[in-house]
């Protein structure tokens, strides 16, 4: 029997109703948000990446919710240059505080979706702990990041046809407290490492043994 029981949602968000898939997990276990990657480009949560990240998270016992930014699908409002996607992000980080808020509030995200979803926790200390898959830090201001200590571990293919490893590489050398993987071979889309992405996201994390 599946363990899995996600719920389609709707949360208010600064422009109108944002679509979203929820999934209740166990009390004890962190509370989850995964951000997905560029609207402009086909970014959505229903992306691969995106979702065998939220199944990682769930497969552990943890809350997740993955939504769709404005503009996309059935959420309501438009693109808008990553500010407002920022504050999407901000607006599910207090809906799922509110319906959890004895459990850890985590914030991943992959490719656009670290910038916007990074961005949004980096003003809300309720987030422990943070999670970005290939960050799109080529295209992104990321300096937001350089004096943050809460935990973040950043995770990116080798061989990223989108964002190069070698200035994610860069980057991750100026933070405080990150732990990086890399995954020698992988492209932008992890296309024959998604299991093993799952598999590093939770790694050495006590939280969700």
């Amino acid at each position: 029997m599946s363990q899995h029981h996600h719920e389609k949602i709707f949360i208010d968000g600064p422009t109108g109703s944002l679509q979203a898939i929820y999934q209740a997990g166990k009390a004890e276990k962190p509370a989850v948000v995964v951000c997905h990657p560029h609207p402009q480009f086909g970014g959505t949560m229903r992306n691969k990446v995106v979702y065998r990240m939220a199944r990682a998270f769930e497969n552990a016992g943890c809350t997740v919710l993955r939504f769709n930014f404005r503009g996309v699908e059935l959420s309501e409002g438009v693109w808008d240059e990553g500010d407002g996607e920022a504050d999407d992000v901000a607006a599910v980080l207090d809906w799922l505080h509110e319906r959890h808020s004895e459990a850890s509030l985590w914030l991943a995200g992959f490719s656009f979706g670290s910038y916007a979803g990074l961005k949004a926790a980096c003003d809300d200390d309720r987030v422990a702990r943070l999670f970005a898959v290939a960050p799109a830090v080529n295209l992104w201001n990321f300096d937001f990041m350089l004096h943050e200590t809460r935990p973040l571990k950043v995770i990116q293919g080798t061989s990223d046809e989108i964002v190069p490893f070698e200035l994610v590489e860069s980057w991750v050398e100026r933070l405080e407290s990150v732990e990086f993987h890399a995954i020698e071979g992988a492209g932008h889309f992890f296309p024959d490492q998604l299991e093993l992405l799952g598999e590093l996201l939770l790694s050495g994390l006590k939280d969700v043994k």
